[in-house]
């Protein structure tokens, strides 16, 4: 009982010596603050400056005296004007100047005139194709030569309405050569019209026989018609469709 006393006792006195402590640390911090605080002037000092003086210095004028150019003392527009000393050339001469007769020719000192030169020929302009810079561009002449078309001398087939000869129908194209004969041992006679797909390298690529005015209608005919028909070669157009449709005839007759 008496030791729980003693240490309410101890407990009482360290409450109030540390409510002592902090109001007298208080204290001394307001005390600090209201010490060491800004102090306001009142009134304020005057501002101070530095005072500049600019000195206006007046430009004074230069004076330039002008000169006279010289003159005659009594000038006398009718007088013969003399002049002082002659100009004479420092070494005499013995002899006239001689000098040799201008010529013409590379050695001569006469400018010689060009004949006009002819105007040099455009070879791209005769051969467009050469402007083509791509390498899978078809390079090819603007148009069909004479002697490609059909019905030339060398044997070109003849195109359009033929009496017992092949013929070969493709609008802007011409044959190469002559149109290859059909292979057959059949003893039969008649028309077969082949209806063919050509493209811009002037190969046939595709033939279907028995296209309208077809007259025969016998297999063998119209295989050896079609195998013939793809043989043919036209001439090579860039500006041909891709695949251009057109017409084979070939005319079989008895053996």
């Amino acid at each position: 009982m008496s030791k729980r006393q003693n240490n309410t006792k101890y407990e009482k006195n360290a409450k109030q010596v540390g409510i002592g402590l902090t109001i007298a640390v208080h204290v001394v911090l307001l005390i600090s603050l209201f010490g060491t605080g800004f102090k306001t002037i009142y009134p304020p000092p005057a501002e101070k400056g530095i005072i500049v003086e600019y000195e206006n210095k007046s430009l004074q004028q230069i004076k330039v005296k002008t000169g006279n150019e010289p003159k005659a003392e009594n000038p006398d527009p009718k007088k013969e004007v003399r002049l002082v000393q002659k100009s004479e050339s420092a070494i005499k001469g013995k002899k006239a100047n001689k000098s040799t007769e201008s010529t013409m020719g590379d050695k001569g000192d006469i400018a010689r005139y060009e004949p006009k030169r002819e105007k040099p020929i455009n070879k791209r302009a005769l051969f467009p194709g050469a402007d083509n810079r791509d390498s899978s561009d078809l390079h090819v002449a603007k148009r069909v030569s004479e002697s490609l078309k059909a019905g030339h001398s060398e044997g070109n087939t003849v195109t359009g309405k033929t009496d017992g000869e092949p013929s070969a129908r493709l609008a802007g194209r011409s044959l190469m050569g002559n149109l290859p004969e059909p292979e057959y041992n059949v003893n039969k006679s008649g028309r077969v019209v082949v209806k063919i797909m050509v493209d811009q390298y002037g190969d046939v690529v595709n033939a279907i026989p028995g296209a309208s005015g077809t007259t025969v209608q016998d297999r063998t005919l119209w295989d050896a018609a079609k195998r013939a028909a793809l043989k043919a070669k036209f001439n090579v157009s860039s500006s041909a469709p891709v695949v251009q449709e057109g017409t084979i005839t070939y005319i079989f007759r008895l053996r």
